[in-house]
């Protein structure tokens, strides 16, 4: 059996850790990590940075129809989160009630399980958004 877990750990750092880019010219944050600024081009000089756990909802979706793999989580919730530096991510939104998922609401970073075990055994975890008070 191979052990998957810590190269998993290691080949998906934006996964696990929320990593992404900052542009010391630009002055503007990327989830995911970019080789090259969007704005800046060539001239832009790009460092890795750990993600802020929170943010706010700037649009949602209720999936009722899941692609393979998450039929048993059907209906979830999608959004697009805005970071508090102004990145933006997608991410499934997770225990909370429905009726305060809306756009504006303020949500922090949980680590949840992504995928069930695979051949090997192993778990995918990562991260997901949960609405706050």
């Amino acid at each position: 059996m191979q052990n998957t877990a810590p190269l998993n750990w290691r080949r998906f750092p934006e996964r696990y850790l929320l990593r992404g880019s900052y542009c010391e010219t630009c002055k503007q944050a990327f989830f995911p990590s970019r080789a090259i600024c969007p704005n800046c081009r060539r001239k832009g000089k790009l460092i890795s940075i750990e993600m802020p756990r929170t943010g706010k909802i700037i649009s949602y979706t209720r999936v009722h129809v899941p692609p393979e793999g998450f039929k048993n989580e059907a209906p979830y919730y999608l959004a697009i989160i805005e970071l508090e530096n102004g990145a933006k991510v997608l991410s499934q939104i997770v225990d909370s009630d429905p009726e305060k998922i809306k756009i504006g609401a303020k949500v922090k970073k949980v680590f949840r399980r992504i995928a069930e075990p695979d051949e090997y055994g192993t778990i995918t975890y990562g991260y997901k958004f949960k609405v706050v008070e």
